[in-house]
Order: C-alpha cells, then sequence, then structure tokens
C-alpha cells in the first residue's frame, strides 16, 4: 500500500461519508414530485412512464437487503438509505397505479407483483447460503448490477439533450442530487473497503458530472421554453 489511514480516522471518514450519502439521497427520492403533482392535477399519467420507479425499488429493495446484518457487516447506511428509498418508489408507484389507463395500471401491477417476487427469491436463496462470505458475494454481485442498471437509466435523457440541445427534460436538483449521493457512496465504500458499493458509484459519480455538464452547456436553450421540471422515460 502506499499510504496508510489510521482506523480511528477511516471510521470517521466512512461515517461521514454515509451520512452525507443518506442526506443527498433524500434529494434524490424527492425529486420526482413536480412530475406527481402535474399527474395528479391532470389525473392523468399521460405519457410518461412508470418503468423507472419499478427498477428504482427493486434497486432499492436489493441494496436494503444487503446492507442489513445478515449479509453484510457494518453497512447500516446502505440499509437505511434504501429502505427509506423504498418507501418513497412504492408511493410513486401507487399514485401512478391510481391516475393510469388500465392497460398501464395492469403493467404496472404485475410489475410491482414481479418485484415483490423477485425479492422473495433473492432473500430466501441467499438465506440458503451458509457460508457468510459468499452469501455476501452473492447478494453483493445482485446489488451491483442493480445499482449500475439504475445509474445508467439517464443515458436516455443524456441522449435527448444532446439530440435537442435542451435540459428540459433532465432538472438541475435531480443531476445534482445523483452526483452528490454516487460521490457520498463512492467515498463511503472506498473507505469501508467495499467494491460492491464504490464501482457502481463510481459509474454513478461519473455519469452525474456528464449531466451537470450538459445542464450548464444548454440550459440558456431551455430557458427560453421553461417548464415545470419532469422526469420522464421511454418505457
Amino acid at each position: 500500500m502506499f499510504f496508510s489511514i489510521p482506523n480511528g480516522t477511516l471510521t470517521v471518514c466512512r461515517d461521514a461519508a454515509g451520512i452525507a450519502g443518506n442526506i443527498f439521497a433524500f434529494g434524490l427520492f424527492i425529486s420526482p414530485i413536480p412530475t406527481f403533482k402535474r399527474i395528479i392535477r391532470n389525473q392523468s399519467t399521460e405519457n410518461f412512464s412508470g418503468l423507472p420507479y419499478i427498477y428504482a425499488l427493486l434497486n432499492c429493495l436489493i441494496c436494503t437487503w444487503y446492507g442489513t446484518p445478515l449479509v453484510s457487516h457494518d453497512n447500516v447506511p446502505v440499509m437505511t438509505v434504501n429502505s427509506i428509498g423504498a418507501v418513497f418508489q412504492i408511493t410513486y408507484i401507487v399514485t401512478f397505479i391510481v391516475y393510469a389507463d388500465k392497460e398501464k395500471k395492469m403493467k404496472m401491477l404485475g410489475m410491482l407483483l414481479t418485484v415483490f417476487g423477485l425479492l422473495v427469491i433473492i432473500v430466501a436463496g441467499s438465506l440458503q447460503i451458509a457460508d457468510r462470505a459468499t452469501r455476501w458475494i452473492f447478494v453483493g454481485l445482485l446489488s451491483c448490477a442493480s445499482l449500475i442498471s439504475m445509474f445508467a437509466s439517464p443515458l436516455f435523457i443524456i441522449n435527448l439533450v444532446i439530440r435537442t440541445r435542451s435540459v428540459e427534460f433532465m432538472p438541475f436538483y435531480l443531476s445534482l442530487s445523483t452526483f452528490l449521493m454516487s460521490t457520498s457512496f463512492l467515498l463511503y465504500g472506498v473507505f469501508n473497503f467495499d467494491a460492491f458499493i464504490y464501482v457502481p458509484n463510481g459509474i454513478g459519480t461519473i455519469l452525474g458530472i456528464l449531466q451537470l455538464a450538459l445542464y450548464f452547456r444548454y440550459k440558456r436553450k431551455s430557458m427560453e421554453e421553461s417548464k415545470e421540471p419532469l422526469m420522464v422515460s421511454q418505457a
């Protein structure tokens, strides 16, 4: 090793990064509120997709399980932030289902049940693994994959921004929260020597920087036809 950090200092840095990650994640969780205010006001989901919230819920549930003492050691911030995130995502999904048309309603209900079914399979399956280290690796790989998938979801928005040269559908605070949360948990994972945390959040940090760079480049064009910030995705 090129350098050594005292255990006490390492613990303080890790805990500080974990707390910061929880705070910034809260900002990320509340960012879709303007979208749902519009849905409730118009009594319709219009052309919005509920898929981002389904993916986010699955990710939060898997990462919550990964953060529990039954799977990993001393990852309480991961468990708390993702359990809170799961509550937000369930609220958004239920609201979406209430105001969706019949076809979307049935599709969302089916996907919601699938998410809970997958969680049961993952939890039950991982508990069958007697070796603690193997269980940690198994659930860790799943959480890492789900995090990377979640962070990759804004790629559609990034492509849209480049094509339209407008950031109308990429709210600043959503991009900023993504960057700050990813960076915080990147540091938390590094200080905790947990590759299942710092690898996907490292990817999230890079994507967050890209989104912010695009925002500042194209924001002037978007201000010409300013609208309520929305988060959209193609089904």
